[in-house]
């Protein structure tokens, strides 16, 4: 090229869409629940929920706030963990005898996805099972107002329902923009009350999101950020929230680094630990956020091979000095950080103690091909090579 010949200008960014709901932040924000809902239209809402956050104390406190702004709320507490598709099914009959309107969430991630999928039936009609896949959700739904009570699962800001196919025993991965929640209200007294289990759970799902967001096919900068700041915020906080959990400065950040995990992987969807979880749970119904604490170390050492470089700075963000490091280097220090974060805080060692064992490894790494999480993850896996995976796990 002659000193004369003009040098070709850079390529403009990659366009990057971001879809986030308003989000309403920080102690006491439980309060804001009534004039959220009106503003979106309710007189008589659906609050889905369940029994532990019942007793609790936390569905009353939202009952009195609702009434007080003269709204008539109908109940739906018949929830259980990894939400099934009849109880999906059930809750939208009730929904629509009630002549409800707004479908307000309180709980965790299944309430969330349960409620997410009343309202999927509400606008679309037919079966939960029709909508699995990406935008298959083709007509507007109910205004959502979503509160969680866990600081992990993201469901309250995300495009994501996930229900459970009771028939073929598979977690359906329902994904699209229409399912992102109107209004989210994240008030971190709620999560004082988790059981230890479920902090712990919730918690390494947080820590999931992030790093498979950082690393999936479809990162952008905008999610970048948020998913390397919830890494850090889980990895400095969730063993205190463990240890001590009446300190509301490691709940408040573990509620910050829920949101950021969130938001970042609706925007950039999420990877194989996702893909091969949902099918433990659809087929043992195991707890989610467990079974994402097993998985993570291997997949982050089998990604490192595609995308090394990304490891490093969530290494950095998890508190890893990596400096000068290679990729692979830094991704193999954070499968074991992340391995003794899940030992701290009580996660099985081995997939084997949740209940799978060697003749579950096809079935699973057959169904895992059809999860449209794997369609982001940064490095193409084989159904052979997701049974090993698996095997690598047990």
């Amino acid at each position: 090229m002659s000193a004369l010949t003009p040098s070709r200008p850079p390529a403009p960014p990659a366009l990057a869409k971001f879809h986030a709901p308003e989000v309403v932040f920080g102690a006491d924000s439980l309060g804001e629940a009534g004039f959220a809902a009106i503003r979106l239209g309710a007189r008589r809402p659906f609050l889905v929920t369940d029994p532990g956050i019942v007793e609790a104390g936390w569905l009353a406190t939202l009952l009195t706030r609702l009434k007080a702004e003269g709204l008539t709320p109908v109940l739906w507490t018949d929830v259980t963990p990894n939400p099934k598709d009849h109880e999906v099914r059930r809750a939208y009959e009730l929904y629509a005898e009630s002549e409800c309107d707004v479908i307000i969430a309180l709980g965790g991630g299944s309430v969330i996805d349960a409620a997410k999928g009343v309202a999927i039936l509400s606008g679309n009609g037919g079966d939960i099972r029709d909508y699995a896949g990406v935008d298959q959700v083709t007509r507007p739904i109910p205004p959502l107002l979503m509160i969680p009570t866990t600081s992990g699962t993201g469901a309250d800001v995300s495009q994501f329902c996930i229900v459970t196919d009771t028939d073929r025993h598979v977690k359906l991965t329902i994904m699209g923009r229409a399912l992102v929640p109107d209004v989210s209200i994240t008030d971190p007294r709620l999560l004082t009350t988790m059981p230890e289990d479920l902090n712990a759970a919730t918690g390494l799902d947080a820590l999931t999101h992030g790093i498979e967001a950082f690393v999936s096919l479809a990162h952008n900068p905008l999610a970048d950020t948020h998913a390397l700041n919830a890494v850090g915020l889980v990895c400095r906080n969730l063993r205190t929230t463990i240890t001590e959990p009446a300190e509301m400065t490691a709940r408040a950040k573990m509620a910050q680094a829920s949101l950021q995990a969130g938001l970042a992987f609706t925007n950039a969807i999420l990877g194989a630990t996702h893909a091969m979880s949902h099918q433990v749970g659809g087929l043992l119904d195991a707890p989610h956020g467990v079974v994402n604490g097993v998985l993570l170390p291997h997949v982050i050492r089998y990604n490192a091979r595609a995308s090394p470089d990304r490891f490093i700075d969530l290494a950095r963000s998890a508190g890893i000095a990596v400096d000068g490091m290679p990729g692979e280097e830094a991704a193999e220090l954070l499968a074991q950080h992340i391995r003794r974060l899940a030992d701290d805080v009580g996660v099985p060692r081995g997939l084997r103690e949740l209940g799978v064992s060697d003749t579950d490894i096809d079935t699973m790494a057959h169904t895992t091909l059809d999860d449209a999480c794997l369609t982001t993850n940064p490095r193409t896996a084989s159904e052979a090579e997701i049974q090993q995976l698996f095997r690598d796990a047990l």
